[in-house]
């Protein structure tokens, strides 16, 4: 009897914790990025009435008698499900579609959460709500590619992009091998002065009477009278269609107006001598239509006038002057054991001994992706949630009952003696 008794009051105290997870779960219905929690039991250990026995030439075996003692706690689990994605329509909203958490950090303490509610700080630093700062790779300014090194981003709003002189100019897609000797093709691009200074130039194509020849004229049209001389030959294997000059490119060397002869490339208020490299060995002539791209770098001053962050992380800066520059590309992290991470509250998480070490890389690298202007929502189903806590309620009161009966048997027992 005293058995059952306490076989009963471990039973409730178990419901108990249940019941509490389970209100936990409730409270958290409507919290971004909440992660559930699910209780298990086990029985304790069992008391022996009888060992098992043997079987012998004449008589059978027996099975073991044992009394359970109650049960306990097995365990306590976060449930790392993914839940729904909301639509949110702010910038500064993200969800993770897939695996993964971000890094933010507080000090040299790093935190994890799928809590993608974030904001900018005075100092334009990207924060959570309760001013932890998220963590993301830096950017090579030359690749324009994230390096290894993660930490603090910020978006100055009021940077300014510097000038920079147009160096190369990359001429690729087709000229076609149908067209016919004379033929003009001309594309207007804008190259920028050492001076920051923006121009517009022509580069002509003009079919050349040689076979599989085409000329290239630089801001002198082939058309005029008297004609101009080419600035450079561009010759194709009429077989592959690729370029068979050697070098596939040359250097062409503006010339300011009234610095040199007419017969010279003028552009009038050119600042600056830098050759400017025209590469066309990515330029083909094959058969179809002409679809030549004349792309040169360089960029006139531009102050940033907007930013976005896509679906691989990347935080782009939008500068008046059409460049667009990623700032750095959001760091997400994974763990071998997610079920491992520890709870620190307000939607953070920590690792632990059994989490695994935190594996931080760039989205979509085996990790999800960013789904911008969304939040995920919390992975609390509430028809679920109910239905345990009837069954939880009925469990308590059905160990309650062990305890009654338990306490009437032992009051006739106690009542024997009258």
């Amino acid at each position: 009897m005293l058995r059952s008794m306490y076989s009963g009051i471990s039973g409730m105290k178990n419901f108990q914790t249940k019941l509490d997870v389970i209100g936990n779960n409730i409270a958290n219905v409507n919290t971004f990025g909440f992660k559930k929690g699910r209780v298990t039991f086990k029985d304790t250990m069992n008391q022996m009435v009888a060992g098992a026995s043997a079987a012998s030439e004449n008589r059978g075996g027996k099975n073991p008698m044992q009394v359970g003692l109650g049960s306990t706690l097995a365990t306590i689990d976060t449930i790392h499900t993914g839940a729904s994605l909301q639509t949110t329509g702010r910038a500064l909203d993200l969800g993770i579609d897939g695996d993964g958490y971000f890094v933010v950090k507080q000090g040299n303490a790093e935190f994890y959460s799928r809590a993608g509610n974030f904001y900018l700080d005075d100092d334009g630093n990207l924060v959570n709500g309760d001013g932890l700062k998220v963590q993301a790779y830096k950017v090579d300014s030359k690749t324009n590619l994230p390096t290894n090194q993660y930490g603090d981003v910020a978006v100055n709003v009021n940077a300014v992009l510097p000038a920079t002189a147009t160096g190369d100019i990359s001429i690729t897609e087709n000229l076609s091998a149908n067209a016919t000797d004379g033929s003009i093709f001309t594309q207007q691009i804008k190259i920028v002065d050492d001076a920051g200074k923006e121009h517009k130039i022509d580069v002509h194509f003009e079919k050349s009477t040689t076979a599989d020849t085409w000329n290239v004229y630089i801001n002198a049209d082939p058309a005029a009278n008297p004609k101009p001389t080419a600035d450079t030959t561009i010759a194709f294997d009429p077989a592959t269609g690729i370029p068979t000059t050697t070098p596939t490119s040359f250097a062409f060397t503006p010339i300011a107006t009234g610095t040199a002869a007419p017969a010279a490339p003028l552009i009038p208020g050119w600042t600056g001598a830098t050759a400017l490299n025209l590469n066309f060995k990515d330029l083909t002539q094959v058969d179809g239509a002409t679809t030549a791209i004349v792309s040169p770098d360089g960029n006139t001053e531009g102050s940033l006038e907007s930013f976005n962050i896509g679906s691989m992380g990347e935080i782009n800066g939008v500068y008046s002057n059409g460049q667009v520059n990623t700032l750095g590309v959001l760091a997400l992290a994974k763990f071998s054991n997610s079920s491992g991470l520890q709870k620190a509250g307000n939607n953070l998480f920590q690792a632990s001994i059994n989490s695994g070490t935190p594996n931080v890389g760039i989205p979509g690298s085996g990790r999800g992706t960013i789904a911008p202007g969304s939040l995920e929502m919390s992975n609390v189903d509430l028809s679920e949630e109910f239905t345990e806590m009837i069954v939880t309620q009925r469990g308590f009161q059905a160990n309650t009952r062990i305890i009654t009966t338990s306490d009437e048997i032992l009051q006739e027992l106690v009542n024997l003696k009258r």
